[in-house]
C-alpha cells in the first residue's frame, strides 16, 4: 500500500478507530421538539390481572387503529401506529409490574408520544380510572 492509498483511505475519517461521523440530520430537532410536546406519561393501578389488563389494551387501542403486540420483556405490550404529524411513526407502551403494594395490585405505566396517540393513551388512561371507580374490577 502506498503513501497515496493510505492518505485516500484515511480520508474522512475522525480518528484512529476509522469510524466515519454519520452527518447531522436536520429535522432531529424538529422530530425531538415534536416529541416532546406530544409525550404522555402516566402510571395507574389496578386491581385486574396481567392478562386482563394486556387484553383491554390491545383492544382499545386495535379498535383505534394501532397495532398491539408483546415485546420481549415480561408484562409489556407495544402500540404502534402511522405517521401523525412531524412524526414519521409513532410508538407507545403499556408496562404493567404486578403485585405492587398490596396483593393483587398491578402498576401500569403508560408512556407514548404522537399527534393521535398522545390523547388515545390519555383516553386508555381515563378508561383505566374509569373501570375502577365504577367497581367494574374483580377480586
Amino acid at each position: 500500500m502506498t503513501a497515496d492509498d493510505a492518505t485516500r483511505k484515511s480520508a474522512g475519517n475522525d480518528g484512529p478507530s476509522g469510524a466515519t461521523s454519520a452527518p447531522a440530520t436536520p429535522g432531529r430537532a424538529e422530530l425531538n421538539a415534536e416529541i416532546a410536546r406530544t409525550a404522555f406519561q402516566r402510571k395507574a393501578v389496578s386491581r385486574l390481572s396481567v392478562a386482563e389488563i394486556h387484553d383491554l389494551a390491545s383492544t382499545f387501542f386495535r379498535e383505534r387503529g394501532y397495532r398491539v403486540g408483546k415485546t420481549g420483556r415480561p408484562g409489556q405490550l407495544f402500540v404502534m401506529g402511522p405517521a401523525e404529524g412531524a412524526l414519521p411513526r409513532v410508538t407507545g407502551e403499556v408496562n404493567v409490574q404486578a403485585n405492587v403494594g398490596r396483593g393483587q395490585t398491578q402498576l401500569i405505566r403508560l408512556d407514548a408520544a404522537g399527534e393521535k396517540l398522545g390523547p388515545t393513551m390519555a383516553d386508555f388512561h381515563a378508561h383505566l380510572r374509569a373501570q375502577r371507580r365504577a367497581g367494574n374490577e374483580t377480586r
